[in-house]
């Protein structure tokens, strides 16, 4: 028997959630096993993402579960009804399983709001100031290995350009527009570069500037994408240890209150334009 695919990041949530689901009915997996007429062993392979689940089952098993919020099983059965290949996938034996979870958080947002301290955002980077950041990777990375990260950057970028963008908010901190990775000239490209993008109707960015009275965040990338209800929504943490996928509700609720306070002392898309174009001609 061929072995299966390794599960994706989406798949993965849709057992997290029936798993919740039972729990939040108060039921056991034995006991949501005899309801469905099945073993305890396949409800907690599909809880663990062992086995794959069809929309039908996911329906059913929220009517067992006594569920009643619709739009969310609906949802659900959705997700386990898109079999569909993603582009990122292509990169499953060259890239760290991370990555490809990025990139298919980001193809199925309905929204994407992130903040950055020192780095500009990766979907609004340039190809060398990525070069530039990959350069610096620790451990180092080879020289195909940088290439292969700045290819799947680039096509990670194709959300921002789709008939139906999702709406994108960028939260970025001046010191991220004045770091000088490549050197000047690659800076102030990369500069000139999100003037240009932040003007996209669908792109907003706002910079928190250094006088700014208030910095409500520990300084961690933060990238939140809102799934098509909010308890589908999805956070990354990017930390130097690596990235962490956030699906807790209380979880969830706090990184949405942080990314609401780091707005809040952001200043408006205008000003932060004027601003970006004031570090670019002093670069």
């Amino acid at each position: 028997m061929a072995p299966r695919p390794a599960p994706t990041a989406r798949r993965i949530r849709i057992g997290a959630e029936l798993r919740r689901l039972r729990e939040r009915a108060g039921m056991t997996a034995a006991a949501a096993a005899t309801s469905l007429g099945t073993t305890q062993a396949q409800i907690s392979n599909i809880e663990a993402n062992r086995f794959g689940v069809s929309a039908e089952r996911v329906h059913t098993l929220a009517h067992i579960y006594g569920c009643t919020d619709q739009p969310l099983v609906d949802a659900l059965a959705d997700m386990a009804a898109d079999r569909t290949r993603g582009w990122w996938e292509e990169y499953r034996d060259t890239l760290p399983p991370r990555l490809l979870d990025l990139a298919e958080m980001e193809h199925h947002a309905t929204a994407v709001r992130v903040t950055q301290v020192i780095n500009i955002p990766g979907l609004l980077q340039t190809p060398e100031h990525a070069r530039a950041l990959f350069r610096e990777a620790v451990p180092a990375l080879r020289p195909h290995e940088i290439e292969y990260r700045i290819s799947h950057r680039i096509k990670r970028q194709a959300i921002l350009y789709r008939e139906q963008p999702p709406p994108y908010t960028a939260i970025v901190h001046e010191a991220a527009l004045r770091m000088q990775f490549g050197g000047r000239e690659v800076a102030r490209a990369q500069l000139h570069h999100l003037a240009e993008i932040s003007e996209q109707p669908t792109i907003t960015v706002r910079v928190i500037p250094f006088n700014g009275t208030s910095f409500p965040t520990t300084g961690h990338a933060v990238d939140y994408f809102h799934g098509p209800v909010p308890a589908l929504d999805t956070v990354e943490v990017d930390t130097a240890h690596g990235s962490e996928l956030i699906d807790g509700v209380g979880r969830l609720e706090m990184y949405r209150l942080v990314l609401d306070r780091m707005e809040a002392v952001a200043l408006k898309p205008t000003p932060s334009l004027d601003l970006i174009h004031r570090i670019t001609e002093d670069i």
